[in-house]
C-alpha cells in the first residue's frame, strides 16, 4: 500500500475496534488506538506474511508482548483475511477465541501474550534461531512503555544485542500513559533512549503515529549492522478520537453510544478526505 492509502487504512482499522469494544463492552481503548498507525505499517506494508499460509517458515514474526491492546490486531488480521471479520463480533464473548490478549489458537498469532515482560526475551529466541538455522526472517516486538519498568524486558535486551541480532526490531509504543497515569509518575523512565543505548541497541526515535516516517524507519531496519534496532515510537494514547487522546481513563474505557457516535465520525472524515482527493478508492 501507498502511504496515503495506508493512513486511511489505519482510520478505517480506529472504526472498528471502537465498534468492537463498544460492541463487546470490554477492551484496552487508548493502547490500541496509540498502536495502529504502527501495526498498519507493518502488516500492510513491511512484515512478509501470508494469511493463506500463516505457518510459513519465511514469514516475519510479530510478537505483541503488550498484549492488552490486541484490539488493533484482532482488526488488521481479520481484515487481511487470517479469519473471518464476522468474527470480530464474538470479541470478549463467552467461548470466543478472540480473547482479550493475542491467543495463538488464531491463525496469525505467533504465541500468547499479555503478562507484560515476557514478549521481548521471546522475540529474541526466535531472532536467535533464524540466525542458527540460516533463516531471512525478522522479529518485531510491540512494547507498552509501562512494560519497561519490567526487568525482563532489561534481561532480554542484553542478550539481543549480545547475540547480534540485527534481524531483532524492538517497538515501544511511548504514549507515556499506563493504566494508574503518567509513566514517569508510576515508575520513571527517562532517560529512556539513552539507557536502550547503553545497552547495545541502535535507537531510532520517531512519531510513531506519523505513517510516513514509521514506512521510511521500518524500511530501512536494521538500523545498524549486527546490533538489533529499538524503535522508540513517540504515540498519542488515544490517537485519532480527539476527546481520548492524551487522557489517562482511556486506556480500558469503552465508549458509549455517543462517544461512538462521535468518534466514528471523526474518523469517517479522515477516509472521505483521502477519497476526496482520489488517492484511496471509495
Amino acid at each position: 500500500m501507498e502511504t496515503a492509502a495506508l493512513k486511511a487504512k489505519a482510520a478505517q482499522i480506529r472504526m472498528d475496534l471502537l465498534r468492537m469494544i463498544h460492541g463487546a463492552k470490554a477492551g484496552h481503548t487508548g493502547g490500541s488506538l496509540s498502536n495502529t498507525d504502527i501495526l498498519t505499517a507493518l502488516y500492510y506494508r513491511i512484515m512478509k506474511i501470508d494469511p493463506q499460509r500463516p505457518k510459513w517458515e519465511e514469514r516475519d514474526r510479530f510478537i505483541a508482548s503488550k498484549g492488552h491492546s490486541v484490539e488493533s490486531l484482532w482488526c488488521i488480521l481479520a481484515d487481511l483475511g487470517f479469519f473471518p471479520k464476522e468474527e470480530l463480533k464474538t470479541f470478549s464473548q463467552f467461548g470466543t477465541r478472540l480473547i482479550g490478549h493475542p491467543n495463538n489458537k488464531v491463525p496469525g498469532i505467533e504465541m500468547n501474550t499479555g503478562a507484560l515482560g515476557h514478549g521481548l526475551a521471546i522475540s529474541v529466541g526466535m531472532a536467535l534461531a533464524a540466525k542458527r538455522e540460516g533463516k531471512s526472517y525478522r522479529v518485531f516486538c510491540l512494547m507498552g512503555d509501562g512494560e519497561q519498568a519490567e526487568g525482563s524486558v532489561w534481561e532480554a535486551a542484553m542478550a539481543g544485542a549480545h547475540y547480534k541480532l540485527d534481524n531483532l526490531i524492538g517497538i515501544i509504543d511511548r504514549n507515556r500513559l499506563q493504566i494508574s497515569g503518567s509513566t514517569e509518575d508510576v515508575m520513571g523512565l527517562e532517560p529512556l533512549e539513552e539507557k536502550w543505548s547503553a545497552f547495545g541497541w541502535q535507537v531510532v526515535s520517531i512519531d510513531g503515529n506519523d505513517i510516513d516516517e514509521l514506512v521510511k524507519t521500518f524500511e530501512a531496519v536494521p538500523a545498524a549492522v549486527g546490533k538489533p534496532t529499538l524503535v522508540m515510537a513517540n504515540t498519542v494514547k488515544g490517537k485519532g478520537v480527539s476527546f481520548a487522546e492524551n487522557v489517562a481513563k482511556w486506556h480500558h474505557h469503552v465508549p458509549s453510544d455517543e462517544q461512538l457516535e462521535l468518534a466514528l465520525g471523526e474518523l469517517s472524515a479522515v477516509v472521505e478526505r483521502y477519497q476526496q482527493k482520489g488517492q484511496v478508492r471509495p
